[in-house]
């Protein structure tokens, strides 16, 4: 986990070497534990489960869940079944986006349904999320479970939401932050106060504000980075969400400042030279810059309103803030 967060936040990854040994090793429990989940249930469904898991990039979610618990008593069994849960819907709301997108890669890795077929993909992304639940029930903590489940509705409300908003030019910035909460941000909210439940007085609202302001900061800067990003790094051509209709919100600026674009139907787009040439006259209009903006603000906001806490877990929560935003640079 460490090592994925060299690149893009180096500074998380030092602070973690020096001061951080604790949550390093809840996170290498986590993995294990990630793996165990993963490998129970046989094949072939262990082996798309645990290639999707594999492929979890930099662990946000889970990270955010052992630095709010930080300071937990005990062994802090608690905090690694949170985290697992977290990581668990995580990525179960993968592979079932990709199935809903007929995605073939994520992370530049084919994807288990472009592997596997439609049903054997469905049927993998059920059983991370029965099985992020029954990892949390566990606990016997139902405020936890309560938390967590509220977190996976607004996943399964905000997915609705994008499909009723496909292909609309009508979308408004508040409609597309509104959906942002819902798919992205709560899962962010979520893993904080499962964290901050763990803890003595672990200010679980103060701290689950602060997720989902960076969550909702995620989502924008990676609508941006769809606009913006090489397929290298991204691992898929620019513009694949205009092309799937998804209205996101560099386009809602930019058909704000030419209308031209306000005229466009995303329908008309034939393949991914034309998304390009679309991204291309996004980029013309300033609103990449705009919705940058909106992001880093949140950020700084998030990071303002950090509660009073022992300076490993402000700084470290701090510095997964500044992640989120450096990523996208």
């Amino acid at each position: 986990m460490v090592l994925a967060l060299e690149g893009e936040a180096p500074a998380l990854a030092k602070l973690l070497r020096s001061e951080g040994a604790r949550v390093l090793g809840l996170m290498e429990r986590v993995e294990l534990r990630l793996a165990e989940v993963a490998a129970g249930h046989g094949a072939p469904l262990a082996t798309h489960a645990g290639d999707t898991i594999a492929a979890g990039g930099k662990r946000l979610r889970p990270l955010l869940v052992l630095i709010a618990a930080a300071d937990a008593p005990g062994d802090a069994g608690g905090a690694v079944r949170a985290a697992v849960a977290v990581e668990l819907i995580h990525s179960a709301t993968l592979v079932h986006d990709d199935v809903l997108d007929g995605a073939a890669l994520r992370r530049g890795h084919p994807t288990v349904v472009s592997a596997a077929g439609r049903a054997l993909a469905t049927a993998t992304g059920d059983l991370l999320f029965s099985r992020a639940f029954a990892e949390l029930a566990a606990s016997g903590h139902r405020e936890q479970v309560a938390a967590l489940s509220a977190a996976s509705t607004a996943l399964a409300l905000g997915e609705l939401r994008q499909r009723e908003d496909a292909w609309d030019p009508t979308v408004s910035p508040q409609r597309y932050l509104e959906r942002c909460e819902l798919k992205t941000a709560r899962l962010f909210q979520a893993a904080c106060e499962l964290g901050a439940h763990q803890c003595e007085g672990g200010a679980i609202a103060a701290l689950g504000a602060f997720g989902r302001s960076i969550g909702l900061a995620f989502q924008v800067l990676d609508d941006v980075l769809d606009v913006t990003g090489p397929a290298e790094r991204t691992g898929k051509h620019r513009g694949t969400d205009l092309l799937d209709g998804t209205v996101t919100l560099p386009l809602i600026l930019a058909r704000q400042q030419d209308s031209s674009l306000a005229t466009t139907d995303l329908r008309a787009l034939s393949g991914p030279a034309d998304a390009e040439r679309l991204c291309d006259a996004i980029a013309a209009t300033g609103a990449l810059e705009e919705a940058r903006t909106h992001a880093l603000e949140l950020v700084a906001d998030a990071k303002a309103a950090l509660p009073t806490l022992d300076s490993f877990r402000r700084r470290a929560l701090e510095l997964v803030a500044d992640a989120v935003a450096e990523r996208y640079a």
